[in-house]
């Protein structure tokens, strides 16, 4: 080969590089690729399906409803008197092939029907307040006043959720050090985080940071229609479905590029809607979201 032509070669072959660069590194999620398998509607969560169903359903009708829409988890959130039919939903969940995934909060009345019926649901449950401690004083506050759940769950096999709700015990990176606190310091390592987009519009500035921080803790992670946060006032724009807000889909983005492959929920939490419709929406939402993602 003539020794003149090979800076020429090498000059051709690094533009070559520079142009297919892009192409070959650029990240595309199909529906049916491995990544947003995640999505599938039978691996996904129904949540707040319980206390906000304007239809009020008994808990076999409730079992249908998601089994009608081929769904097969529920994280089962409740309120007074629901504690009576505890034991009615595990068996008709059981019946109709769905996984009872989660349960909100903590009542004594699950603790006797966790071996009769051998589930094992994630517990989710809020920080307690930490008041004006000092910061530096805070995590460690948190983790010890929420010792006595974490000892339970882990007497009963059970993971236990940080659910972020809003203030300081919401916030990304202190959940994640109440977790990393209290898996060094009491070898609790069956702790995790549930994020929840609809509690998180004023992290949406920061998605990248917050998520990439709550991701090796993350248990679930519920979806929602995003809304700017500026527009975000009481419950308005607070819980959209799937598609009707402006900023899900890059956070879904994101989601998939940190490499997130756990439990995914979708919320009615519209007490004026039935659960069912609500459900139906997000879903939709979601394929039409996941369809076109690139």
């Amino acid at each position: 080969m003539d020794k003149s032509r090979i800076p020429v070669a090498i000059s051709w072959l690094l533009l070559g590089m520079l142009l297919l660069g892009p192409v070959v590194t650029k990240q595309v999620w199909a529906k049916d690729s491995d990544a947003t398998k995640i999505f599938d509607r039978e691996r996904l969560v129904a949540w707040c399906i319980v206390p906000f169903d304007a239809r009020k359903r008994s808990p076999s009708q409730r079992a249908e409803m998601v089994t009608e829409i081929g769904m097969k988890r529920v994280a089962y959130d409740w309120r007074a008197e629901h504690v009576p039919t505890f034991e009615a939903e595990i068996e008709q969940y059981k019946k109709h092939g769905i996984e009872f995934f989660a349960f909100w909060s903590w009542h004594d009345s699950l603790e006797p029907l966790i071996a009769k019926h051998g589930i094992r649901p994630q517990i989710w449950v809020m920080l307690p307040g930490v008041g004006d401690k000092p910061e530096a004083e805070k995590v460690k506050a948190a983790a010890e006043a929420i010792r006595p759940m974490v000892e339970k769950t882990a007497r009963l096999g059970l993971p236990l959720g940080l659910y972020n709700h809003g203030g300081w015990g919401g916030e990304p990176e202190n959940l994640a050090a109440v977790c990393k606190y209290l898996h060094e310091r009491h070898n609790a390592d069956h702790v995790g985080i549930v994020y929840n987009l609809h509690h998180g519009h004023e992290h949406i500035a920061r998605f990248p940071a917050a998520f990439a921080a709550i991701k090796p803790y993350l248990l679930c992670l519920n979806l929602n229609g995003m809304a700017d946060p500026a527009t975000v006032g009481g419950n308005q724009n607070k819980i959209l479905p799937i598609g009707q807000g402006v900023h899900e889909r890059d956070m879904v983005m994101e989601i998939l590029r940190q490499g997130y492959q756990g439990p995914v929920g979708i919320l009615d939490h519209r007490s004026d809607t039935d659960s069912k419709l609500a459900l139906m929406q997000n879903l939709k939402g979601l394929d039409e979201l996941v369809n076109g993602l690139e």
